[in-house]
């Protein structure tokens, strides 16, 4: 263990701290920049970064496309690393400056959206589709929504910042964020033993929120971690992953502003690349 640390009376920010994300975490919020947002002709503009987070939006979006839905959208790259998301237009769609955000100009007026979940949960009511209307359905979607977005943080800022970006590895924070992290697992891993998807038998948003974060953990596309987990060990979430992996609007909306499409403007923007 290292050294032990006392907190001071009053905390104090160290500007050189932070290791890889140090140059775009601070104690506040707000823009750092003036830069207005790049807007395309399509109904949705979508502004995203293909983390596990960023995939989300993208794929309901390929999905909804691939149903035959009218849900055609502009996709603008975030490059988060060099503090896009702290750009006056940005922080105009999300005060708290995360990605992805979305601004619908279906209606009188564009309406922005941002949280991951809440963009989700938009585009599957406004189309009526990946989410029940109403009943159990309904609220068994909802339920393993709101458990992916109450329990990631413990997965990606948790165990994946200690065990793979933190700047020191450290027994203590790496041993209980992995604790965490195998439990969350578990608890995937049980109810999929019970059902094809999350929320039961049909294809939810609460998979689609769900799969870049742990699909790829347990798939070893997130942290590399697979052998350090026992990721092997979850047969359950790795049939899921793979049946979801598989779908080719997946396939589409994780590569949606990544390095491999940083924009995404037609179904033609996905020719030549490497879908995997």
């Amino acid at each position: 263990m290292a050294d032990e640390y006392t907190p001071p009376k009053v905390w104090t920010w160290n500007k050189g701290g932070g290791g890889q994300f140090a140059s775009i975490n601070r104690p506040v919020a707000g823009q750092t920049h003036d830069k207005d947002l790049p807007e395309g002709e399509h109904p949705f503009q979508l502004y995203s970064l293909a983390t596990p987070n960023g995939q989300k939006a993208g794929i309901l979006l390929e999905e909804l496309l691939e149903a035959g839905y009218e849900a055609e959208y502009d996709a603008w790259l975030i490059n988060i690393g060099e503090g896009d998301q702290f750009g006056s237009g940005f922080v105009g769609i999300n005060p708290n400056s995360k990605i992805p955000a979305l601004v619908d100009r279906t209606g009188a007026a564009p309406l922005h959206v941002f949280e991951s979940g809440s963009i989700l949960v938009h585009l599957a009511e406004k189309f009526g589709a990946f989410l029940a209307p109403e009943g159990p359905a309904r609220t068994e979607t909802f339920n393993w929504l709101m458990w992916q977005m109450g329990s990631a943080p413990f997965l990606g800022g948790g165990f994946g910042h200690f065990y793979k970006y933190a700047p020191v590895k450290l027994e203590y924070p790496i041993d209980r964020y992995t604790m965490e992290a195998k439990r969350q697992l578990d608890v995937l891993d049980r109810r999929l033993a019970e059902s094809r998807f999350v929320a039961g038998e049909d294809y939810t948003i609460a998979d689609m929120a769900i799969w870049p974060w742990y699909g790829g953990v347990a798939k070893g596309d997130v942290y590399d971690a697979v052998e350090f987990l026992s990721a092997n060990d979850y047969t359950n979430v790795l049939r899921w992953a793979d049946e979801i992996g598989a779908r080719p609007a997946v396939k589409r909306g994780r590569k949606v502003n990544s390095q491999d499409m940083k924009e995404r403007h037609s179904a033609a923007d996905f020719d030549g690349i490497d879908l995997g």
